[in-house]
């Protein structure tokens, strides 16, 4: 009887670490879960079969004995800043360890000279790991998580029947969103058959592309209620992650991912049949995704007093003062280029990512303030 090999997955608590753990476990792959903390999450792998490794993802000596006896890994950098850190750390390990084969959880808008310092470590990441002499690599380069339409504003959505997000005009159809399980899918079939995926790049999407506006009509048909798209701008999301307590980093980051949003970047090769070709099933449309996180999101249930708190907290937004990205990239020494590129106008991202896509013409956005009725 063969062995499977045994899989290390990093960041295993995470959005994607959480589902591409329990699928490998379902197809009865041996894994092992680096963690941050022994939390219900934790508890959640352990309990379905998975080996908890709890460590630090930036330490090479805990790198190193999480990869003792591996022979795959999921490379998933932390939401965070220093993500280079991390993928050097990995790469070492992994070199060390001589690992076949990697799976790295990549970004769509990966490119050398993008304005996004987080962006430009994960291409850097990209390539130290294609340098390693005994390790073949899939890609998995996702574009706007579904996830994010409900990240920060799910009680906004829930409560006051407002989307707010900085995507520009509601009309234009935008991304294809793809779950947190689709993706899953995919680094799956990558980790269990490493020859048929090694030195491939993959672009997971969910099966339509929508529109602000679409988004906004499915999550009122999940929640029972009417939900609009509200164009705000990008300095309302960025002190709403602050008072929400995000590092302050990621705010910096963000805005940049919005301005691809609205100039279309996620638009480019989706949707596509990645997730059906590599899983043998469709992806999950948006309102299935939805249902499935708003069932477990307790601010997603509508309550007057869960009302009065949506306001409250949309009051102290507004209220809020605003907060300049540049000067925080300065004042945390971020690396920062004199020419950088957005994706759509680099001629080595597009001849990279989609050579057949073409360069789609720009839906440039303006902010209109709209009425705010609660």
């Amino acid at each position: 009887m063969s062995v499977k090999p045994k899989i290390l997955i990093t960041s295993a608590a995470g959005n994607t670490g959480i589902p591409t753990t329990l699928q490998l476990l379902e197809k009865g792959y041996p894994v092992r879960a680096f963690v941050r903390r022994n939390d219900h999450r934790a508890k959640r792998l352990k309990d379905t079969g998975a080996e908890i490794f709890v460590g630090d993802l930036y330490s090479i000596a805990d790198m190193r004995r999480a990869m003792e006896g591996v022979q795959r890994a999921y490379h998933c950098a932390p939401t965070a800043p220093n993500g280079l850190h991390f993928g050097t750390v990995f790469a070492i390990a992994a070199q060390e360890a001589r690992l076949e084969h990697v799976v790295m959880l990549g970004q769509w808008l990966s490119d050398a000279d993008h304005p996004s310092m987080i962006t430009r470590e994960v291409w850097l990441n990209e390539q130290v790991l294609k340098l390693l002499p005994h390790t073949s690599l899939t890609v998995v380069n996702v574009g706007w998580f579904a996830e994010n339409y409900f990240m920060g504003v799910l009680e906004t959505v829930a409560q006051l029947g407002i989307l707010p997000m900085p995507l520009g005009d509601g009309k234009v159809k935008k991304n294809a969103p793809p779950s947190n399980e689709d993706i899953a899918a995919v680094n799956v079939a990558a980790l269990s058959d490493p020859a048929a995926h090694t030195g491939k790049t993959y672009r997971p999407t969910g099966p339509q592309l929508l529109s602000p506006n679409e988004l906004a009509t499915v999550m009122g048909k999940v929640l029972g209620r009417k939900v609009r798209y509200m164009n705000v701008p990008e300095s309302m999301m960025l002190k709403a992650l602050k008072i929400q307590g995000f590092d302050e980093t990621m705010p910096t980051q963000l805005r940049f991912y919005a301005d691809e949003y609205r100039r279309g970047a996620f638009a480019v090769h989706a949707p596509n049949t990645v997730v059906k070709e590599l899983s043998g099933r469709d992806p999950d449309d948006f309102e299935t995704i939805a249902r499935r996180v708003m069932a477990t999101r307790p601010e997603a249930v509508q309550t007057f007093r869960a009302k009065l708190k949506a306001i409250g907290d949309f009051m102290k937004i507004l209220a809020a003062p605003k907060i300049d990205p540049d000067a925080i990239e300065r004042r945390r020494d971020h690396v920062l280029l004199k020419t950088p590129t957005f994706v759509r106008d680099s001629q080595a991202w597009r001849e990279s990512h989609d050579p057949e896509a073409g360069y789609i013409p720009d839906h440039p956005s303006t902010f209109e303030p709209q009425e705010i009725a609660v």
